[in-house]
């Protein structure tokens, strides 16, 4: 048989994301950002679920083929632009909207020969300083822009860097109106983050288009402060897998590489079949949250390349095959909705579950649920 390690990608909570954005953010269309390969979850898994979006916004030009392949014929935005001259070919021939974000790609457009005109998105950097115009120099570029022939309707758009965070998106919002005032296009803004915290009924943040990025795949931007039950958003990946070994400690045996884990009562541990090769982190320390048969454990010791271990003491009644759910849907979910977000397991580890998803390795079967 072969091991007993899946990743399940559920379509329902991706279509149940994509309407928490759009219930925040009722006067906007929605981009489902689809860049990583739908953050690990696969392009075109996800396609069926997300597909009522208004557009998919992405990086990679091959990725906007496989888009076009499944006969997505709406807007696809390429987030960083162009990388090349020759890309702008692509993009003419895939009608692909991209981001302008500094001088050179203005001067590729103005050296392209095409006869469909280009929808463009101008990017301006107010604050968090890594692609766009500054303010100062937005308004030449929109002019250098708007006076190419090669050019059909001009967008503006920014991006926040602490719309998770207590420092907010005042800042960025007066920089962005204030270079903007009276230049015409549509406007996009609002990442997960914003959408979540600043928009919806009487919050006053407006925007065109939003990029609904992380919250679309279940995990909530500005965790620990609020999860995914406080915004009503549902995991779209479980990684499970089962008990494949038993193990009964005694006072002062220890488990795993370099002996991290002393057991300081007799303790029964299981033995599951995920490691770090199959992207689960290896810097989760014990501890981190698992669920056994849908009840909640720790585990203990370090990660290995294949397996881990897990403390089997809330789950007396665990067995060689138990079902261990790693992050995601219990397998009671059906029945009681427990789920372990993903956010809970990356704290552990020291990272985010954007970076868990996208690490999800090669060897680990997916299949949509």
């Amino acid at each position: 048989m072969p091991r007993p390690i899946e990743a399940l990608v559920h379509a329902d909570a991706l279509a149940h994301n994509l309407g928490r954005a759009r219930a925040r953010a009722p006067d906007s269309k929605v981009w489902a950002v689809v860049k990583a390969d739908a953050y690990g979850h696969g392009i075109e898994r996800v396609f069926g679920a997300l597909r009522g979006a208004d557009g998919f916004a992405l990086l990679d030009l091959a990725e906007a083929q496989r888009l076009r392949a499944l006969d997505w014929r709406g807007p696809i935005l390429l987030l960083e632009g162009v990388f090349e001259p020759r890309d702008l070919e692509l993009c003419s021939r895939l009608n692909l909207w991209h981001v302008v974000h500094q001088e050179q790609q203005i001067d590729w457009l103005a050296s392209h020969k095409t006869h469909q005109p280009h929808r463009v998105f101008l990017k301006m950097n107010s604050g968090m300083n890594r692609l766009g115009f500054t303010p100062a120099a937005f308004r030449s570029a929109w002019a250098r822009l708007n006076a190419l022939p090669q050019v059909d309707e001009i967008s503006l758009m920014t991006h926040f860097s602490d719309a998770d965070g207590p420092r907010g998106i005042a800042h960025q919002v007066a920089a962005f109106e204030a270079a903007t005032r009276d230049l015409p296009g549509e406007r996009s803004s609002s990442n997960s983050a914003a959408v979540l915290r600043h928009m919806g009924p009487g919050a006053g943040l407006a925007s065109d288009w939003v990029r609904s990025g992380i919250m679309s795949y279940g995990s909530a931007p500005d965790f620990p402060e609020h999860d995914i039950a406080h915004w009503g958003l549902q995991p779209a990946m479980t990684l499970r897998s089962r008990l494949i070994g038993l193990q009964q400690l005694q006072r002062g045996d220890t488990v795993g590489y370099g002996s991290r884990y002393l057991a300081e009562v007799p303790t029964r541990i299981g033995i599951v079949a995920c490691g770090y090769a199959d992207g689960y982190p290896r810097l989760a320390g014990s501890g981190t949250p698992i669920l056994v048969d849908g009840v909640r454990c720790g585990t203990v010791g370090r990660v290995s390349m294949d397996m881990l271990a897990v403390d089997l003491a809330p789950v007396p009644g665990a067995r060689l095959g138990s079902e261990v759910t790693l992050w995601g849907r219990s397998p009671h979910f059906a029945q009681d909705g427990t789920v372990l977000a993903i956010d809970e397991v990356a704290q552990s580890a020291g990272t985010i579950g954007y970076e868990l998803m996208c690490a999800l390795a090669p060897r680990v079967p997916v299949r949509v649920a």
